[in-house]
């Protein structure tokens, strides 16, 4: 008999009984996320979050005081979270220039137009692209637009489908449309399936996934395909893509 995946949602309740309930360990307001989206390098919750309370405790994140400070005490604080702080320094001045010459200082202004041009937006700033502006849009509680993590886009089509894309945007593509389809469009239900996906794809379903400790892999299209009866599962699910072997 084929196997079928357990729709989306259930997927989430056992996901959140197994996590627990989750909640965003950035700021949601946009302007703070892309002060602490630079905060670390290599980008991880853990080294932001270290950059991110040097940074406040020495400098300051308004705009005005990051333009004041030399990049030197910037680099200064932002080595806390990791590489390269001079070019992280001077992405935040950047940052803060752009705030203040277009947006007169207070960024809730872009939010104001047309979801599409917010985007495009969004997305001229350093280190933003699609994933990092469906973030910022979702959290900051403007539309429940179906964001993805953007280092986990495999943890849904994995479960759902068995076999995540090599190319990285069809994967994302394939998982926002999971979401569109399953998730209700309410902020909070993406937040939350953000959330349980973000970390579920941090703990467990990682490039080596730990199928074996998994609280969904009896219900998991990935996991039935890696199994002996399940390969013809595997193997269609890769014959539905040419971008994958």
């Amino acid at each position: 008999m084929d196997f079928k995946a357990l729709p989306l949602p259930e997927l989430l309740d056992r996901l959140e009984a197994f996590h627990a309930s989750q909640a965003p360990c950035w700021p949601v307001d946009p302007y703070e996320f892309l002060v602490w989206w630079h905060c670390g390098y290599p980008a991880s919750d853990e080294r932001c979050a270290r950059g991110w309370q040097a940074l406040t405790s020495q400098i300051g994140i308004q705009p005005a005081k990051l333009l004041a400070a030399s990049q030197a005490k910037l680099a200064v604080a932002l080595k806390a979270g990791g590489m390269v702080p001079e070019i992280r320094a001077l992405r935040l001045q950047q940052i803060a220039q752009r705030v203040v010459q277009e947006f007169d200082g207070d960024l809730s202004s872009l939010f104001t137009g047309r979801i599409s041009a917010v985007r495009t937006a969004l997305k001229r700033f350093p280190g933003i692209s699609d994933p990092g502006a469906d973030r910022i849009l979702l959290f900051a509680g403007v539309v429940p637009i179906a964001a993805v993590p953007s280092n986990c886009p495999h943890v849904p089509v994995r479960m759902i489908h068995g076999l995540e894309h090599e190319n990285y945007s069809a994967t994302y593509r394939e998982a926002q449309g999971l979401i569109e389809d399953e998730v209700p469009e309410q902020i909070h239900a993406r937040q939350r399936a953000y959330l349980l996906l973000k970390v579920h794809g941090q703990t467990i379903c990682k490039s080596k996934p730990r199928c074996d400790e998994c609280p969904v892999s009896a219900s998991c299209a990935y996991e039935r395909g890696r199994l002996p009866q399940g390969g013809n599962l595997q193997r269609r699910a890769a014959g539905t893509d040419s971008t994958q072997k």
